[in-house]
């Protein structure tokens, strides 16, 4: 940290506080916060786990037994969360996204006061407020995501070893938070390794004994998870061979790793513009350092952290924009440790960076498509880079200029040392303006390939548009009846009826559309068996996701034996819908079984009616935002 990394740090003389220095940052802070609270709804992924979780717990599961492509404690957490809300559907999304907006609050406020142990209080408001704020108003991809809660974890983790007097009873306390941030996704165990080095950084005999007793602690929840989960040891063997774009079915080649590497840091970039000023701060704290050693082994951590928050992008395969939100929330972190820890006076040239780059999403969105690309990204944050090394230089001159009044100057917008708020409260103003400059309407939801797709604004309106189709379908459906959804997870969230088995969504039933060897897996055995075994009197189905066609042969005969499906249409109607369960098809008595990946006979299970179940307009894929991890 700013104080503790130098080996001698010299003595401050007080600063008079300005009465203004809190309300010009914390009041925008709050309106953002509220806005964002108010205003944003949830992407398809959470969506998803909502879904599996009320439809899965109506048919009589616990989240302890509902499959939802989560592990165990993360569909616990969320499903604390949402027993939480009441009301209709926005009320009941914003007073989830409040609980949990609540939540990175707390992560923050701990943080601070374990931080005032160490640092200044300029020092410990910038870190913990910065760190909080991206925590709540990152970009809707993120927020609640299970690597977003295991970095609100790993936070508390971090409070918890450095905030107490003893080390041990620190360590102890802070082995159950980041031993739960694994368990969130295991995957997730990067981030718990992180907040881990970032103690080290601080205190290394902290960090060992934290090390010591996290480690068997993580173990120790997963067991528990096995022991309280009768399918979770299976769940977690069955669902990596779900993912057809995982690192161990597409193989290892370099060239396009290090491409889509470059393009996917970029993507993240313009949704989250302070991770281009990771590399800047960086650059302040390590001009602060002390010793070449001492230099050298904070760089290591530093590329240690951000080549294993891509390696774990790279491994999974899908490039999703929130597998790598931890390291924005380092970047966060280490913004405001590097504005609160200057000596002399604020960064002018890397805050005024700042709050340009809160403009960048609204204004990347606007751009022309040829300014669109990751070069561009790029040569911005380079210009952070140029703007910390200018501050960084200043600083070690003794910032005789910056106390005479000079003014710094980026992108045509100038900053005066003389203004008459405390400096540093408008430099902290750039970060909030920064962080919340992806939750405008006009800014990006996603970036892919440099290319800005759908706004916030935009993707508003297709969340309205999906859940008046999904009342359409709903209306169809006698209330109270039990439903199969060979639907993606926005129809069944909109939906909402009960579900009839632990698979509320046909997740592995789908998957051998892509797969072919998912088919056999014991989870899509179980899967399919909710198809014919005791089935449900109604099926939705979405042709676009499920695409009856290509999926597995057995398993598409089996549907067609027990429901009866609407043809498909060649107009632009919606793809989704209402299946009844055939006549003289026993409720209690399950169908011939199929053997998985068995060719269908000529003749079987009346053509004109499977013909029409598998009839679709389009053979090409449609992309979802499905979670594949």
């Amino acid at each position: 940290m700013a104080t503790v990394l130098a080996d001698a740090p010299a003595a401050r003389p007080r600063a008079r506080r300005s009465p203004l220095w809190w309300p010009v940052v914390a009041l925008p802070a709050a309106a953002a916060v509220v806005y964002t609270v108010l205003t944003r709804r949830p992407t398809g992924d959470i969506r998803y786990v909502l879904a599996a979780l009320r439809t899965g717990g109506e048919a009589g599961y616990s989240p302890s037994e509902v499959f939802t492509h989560r592990p165990f404690f993360y569909r616990w957490f969320i499903a604390l969360l949402d027993d939480l809300a009441f009301g209709g559907i926005v009320v009941r999304e914003t007073v989830t996204y409040a609980a949990g907006a609540l939540l990175a609050a707390a992560a923050a406020h701990a943080l601070y006061l374990a931080l005032l142990r160490r640092l200044t209080g300029r020092e410990a408001a910038l870190t913990a407020g910065a760190t909080g704020l991206l925590l709540v108003l990152t970009p809707r991809t993120d927020f609640l995501q299970p690597e977003w809660a295991a970095v609100v974890l790993t936070v508390f983790g971090v409070a918890a070893s450095l905030g107490t007097a003893r080390p041990w009873p620190g360590a102890l306390l802070a082995a159950a938070p980041l031993g739960l941030a694994v368990m969130m996704k295991y995957s997730t165990a990067s981030t718990a390794a992180f907040g881990i080095l970032l103690v080290y950084v601080v205190d290394r005999g902290r960090a060992i004994r934290v090390a010591l007793l996290a480690v068997p602690g993580a173990v120790a929840l997963f067991a528990l998870s096995v022991l309280a989960g009768s399918h979770e040891w299976q769940w977690t063997e069955d669902m990596p061979r779900i993912n057809q774009s995982a690192l161990g079915r597409t193989g290892i080649h370099p060239g396009h790793l290090l491409e889509r590497s470059v393009d996917f840091l970029a993507d993240r970039a313009v949704l989250s513009p302070v991770l281009l000023l990771l590399p800047g701060a960086l650059l302040l704290l390590l001009a602060r350092v002390r010793g070449r050693g001492r230099r050298v082994e904070l760089l290591v951590i530093a590329l240690a952290i951000g080549c294993g928050s891509l390696a774990v992008v790279v491994v999974q395969g899908n490039w999703f924009m929130y597998h790598a939100f931890q390291l924005t929330a380092v970047a966060a972190a280490m913004w405001g440790l590097a504005v609160g820890g200057s000596r002399r006076s604020p960064p002018w040239c890397f805050g005024a960076v700042s709050l340009l780059f809160g403009l960048l999403p609204v204004l990347y969105a606007q751009a022309p498509r040829g300014l669109q690309r990751p070069a561009t990204v790029w040569a911005l944050g380079l210009l952070a880079l140029l703007a910390a090394a200018y501050d960084a230089w200043r600083e070690a001159r003794g910032g005789s200029r910056q106390a005479e009044g000079g003014k710094c100057e980026a992108g045509g917008v100038s900053v005066s040392a003389a203004a008459g708020v405390p400096p540093a409260a408008l430099v902290a103003l750039a970060g909030v303006v920064c962080l919340s400059g992806g939750m405008w309407p006009g800014s990006p939801h996603l970036v892919a390939h440099g290319k800005a797709g759908a706004t916030n604004a935009s993707f508003l309106d297709g969340v309205e548009r999906k859940q008046r189709n999904a009342d359409a379908v709903r209306a169809r459906i006698p209330d109270g009846a039990r439903v199969l959804y060979l639907a993606f997870g926005d129809d069944v969230y909109f939906i909402d009826h009960p579900a009839q088995c632990r698979y509320p969504i046909s997740t592995f039933l789908q998957r051998t559309r892509f797969l072919e060897d998912v088919a056999g897996l014991r989870s899509f055995e179980e899967n399919a068996d909710c198809v014919d075994h005791d089935p449900a009197p109604y099926a939705v189905l979405d042709r676009a996701w499920f695409k009856p066609g290509k999926v597995d042969p057995g398993l598409m005969r089996r549907i067609v034996a027990t429901y009866a499906c609407p043809p498909a249409s060649d107009s632009g109607a919606s793809k989704t819908v209402v299946c009844v369960r055939r006549p003289g098809v026993d409720r209690r008595t399950p169908q011939p079984a199929y053997t998985a990946g068995e060719r269908a006979p000529a003749g079987t299970a009346a053509g004109p009616v499977s013909r029409a179940l598998q009839r679709s307009p389009s053979d090409a894929v449609t992309l979802r935002a499905i979670p594949t991890e």
